[in-house]
């Protein structure tokens, strides 16, 4: 594409430019199209004046200003017709119905120039591939093969006059080159218009930030805090889960105590805790049990004089196991504690599962 010659618009100067993009140069400026202006308004002077000078005709025709330029750099289609017969091209009307009748296929042809109200562009064939040469586009437009009816066909709904340029056109480095290779384009070229106002918006927020970043006086330390504040909210929410945790275990244990607690007599040292089995409980209950019968069996045998076990008050069941049972046979509370270790774990689970869910 960098090969390809586009001038972009310049004031109203779009007939300079459409016929430099045709001819892929700098072949035209605005006093050489001037020139050809006032050229051709001497031209209609003559042929006026053969009328008769004193004419009303001719009158009027001096009055009114040049048909052929004005005084924003536009030019008329005779001025671009004129400039291009210094080439040997021709200009014939695209969308007349002589020319449509010959039925030819746009892609045959090498190039048109476009004009709607007081804009021109050029649509050229370069090496193999057609481009959209409008100085209004911020750079060329590859047009394929299978659109370019379509984009001819959609210039003619809107409006446009198309010619057809005949001749050869001077040689170009883009047109030699393009005949060996084909290009492809990611990206359509936006118009000049739209690039200026995007690039004005991209300016007006660059100043909006650049006028943050010196109000916000040490941006870079307030992000630093907000991750210690993340930081420090992150552990606050770790402590929260582990004291609710605690909470739940203090809370099971003590219903854990609360359930049993009419079975252990309180001013009875506890002992440590032991980790048993159901298996091992069951035995040492039956143990228990056992021992307990022997016993009652043996007062029923016992002599009137013989001492017994003596107790001032009824013995309950925990005050007998620890009188009776002495390491080898589990006491009541020993069993209690047992129960609440299992009871615990099994909070625990429960707790862990929950969460993870």
């Amino acid at each position: 594409m960098e090969s390809i010659f586009h001038e972009k618009q310049e004031g109203s100067l779009c007939a300079q430019h459409c016929l430099n993009n045709l001819l892929q140069g700098e072949y035209f400026s605005p006093v050489e199209l001037s020139s050809i202006a006032h050229q051709l308004d001497e031209e209609e002077r003559i042929r006026m004046a053969e009328g008769g000078v004193t004419s009303e005709d001719y009158r009027s025709f001096l009055q009114q200003p040049s048909g052929n330029m004005d005084d924003s750099g536009f030019f008329s289609i005779q001025v671009i017709s004129n400039a291009l017969k210094v080439w040997g091209l021709e200009l014939i009307l695209f969308n007349s119905p002589e020319y449509q009748r010959l039925r030819i296929d746009p892609i045959n042809e090498r190039s048109f120039i476009c004009n709607y109200k007081e804009h021109w562009f050029t649509v050229r064939k370069l090496g193999k591939q057609w481009f959209n040469l409008n100085s209004l586009l911020t750079g060329p437009e590859l047009i394929s093969d299978t659109y370019l009816a379509l984009f001819l066909a959609q210039l003619q709904q809107e409006g446009y006059s198309i010619f057809v340029v005949k001749g050869d056109l001077p040689d170009c480095e883009a047109d030699q080159l393009l005949q060996m290779i084909r290009v492809q384009q990611m990206h359509r070229p936006k118009l000049i218009g739209e690039e200026l106002a995007q690039l004005k918006e991209q300016r007006v927020l660059q100043t909006d930030l650049e006028r943050v970043l010196e109000g916000s006086d040490g941006s870079g330390m307030l992000d630093e805090d907000e991750e210690g504040l993340q930081r420090a909210l992150t552990l606050s929410r770790q402590e929260i889960d582990l004291e609710d945790e605690e909470a739940d275990l203090r809370r099971a244990i003590q219903l854990s105590m609360q359930g049993s607690s009419r079975n252990v007599c309180q001013d009875t040292p506890q002992s440590s805790s032991t980790n048993l089995t159901s298996e091992e409980l069951r035995k040492k209950r039956e143990a228990y049990f056992e021992k307990q019968q022997q016993q009652q069996q043996q007062q029923q045998v016992d002599p009137p004089g013989h001492v017994s076990y003596p107790c001032e008050r009824p013995t309950t069941s925990s005050e007998r196991l620890g009188s009776d049972l002495a390491g080898d046979v589990m006491s009541e509370e020993d069993m209690l504690q047992a129960a609440v270790t299992m009871s615990l774990e099994t909070v625990q689970n429960n707790l862990k599962t929950e969460r993870k869910q």
